[in-house]
């Protein structure tokens, strides 16, 4: 027998991650003029592998709420956002053995706003987001193990051990009046 064994199993073969910074332009349906807050929502993606990258599609909601006419009222506006992040990919593992892959996309971190201003012309709205995601690609590959010629431990001693714990056992300690 040999003294080396190749297996094949599926293992991450090639990871990625990438983060962004972007800026998004909110037309509000009133001149602004004060930000109150900016915050995210309602993110969901998909990830698909494309070559040596994985690409990523996405969408979230931006709500900005801000006053106007002079600051006596407020409003919420929404706007939704679609992205693209095509993910550079680092293989591993140069034995993937064929082109059937699984992508597992993680958020790091979740679409958020760093900042939220007016424009200088006074009619919009500039958020500055950022997010991060992680790509892995999981495939067959194979691996190579060293075989014990002796085979594996007995598993006859693990029920001996056992066996020696549970003697002390009583077994009437159930069996009392139950009282209801």
């Amino acid at each position: 027998m040999s003294e080396y064994r190749e297996i094949i199993t599926k293992a991450v073969v090639a990871k990625g991650r990438k983060f962004t910074q972007c800026t998004h332009t909110i037309s509000p349906s009133q001149k602004p003029a004060s930000i109150l807050g900016g915050w995210i929502i309602n993110h969901n993606y998909d990830a698909q592998k494309k070559g040596k990258t994985v690409e990523v599609e996405g969408t979230y909601d931006i709500n900005v709420w801000y006053s106007y006419n002079e600051n006596t009222k407020t409003e919420v506006v929404t706007e939704s956002i679609e992205y693209v992040d095509v993910i550079k990919l680092r293989y591993k593992d140069d034995n993937v053995i064929d082109d059937e892959h699984e992508v597992i996309c993680k958020v790091l971190q979740q679409p958020n706003c760093l900042e939220v201003t007016i424009s200088p012309n006074g009619n919009k709205i500039i958020v500055q987001a950022e997010r991060e995601l992680l790509a892995e690609v999981i495939g067959e590959t194979k691996v190579c193990v060293k075989v014990n010629p002796q085979g594996c431990e007995n598993d006859d001693e693990w029920e001996e051990e056992l066996d020696e714990e549970f003697e002390d056992l009583n077994p009437e300690f159930l069996l009392g009046d139950v009282e209801e």
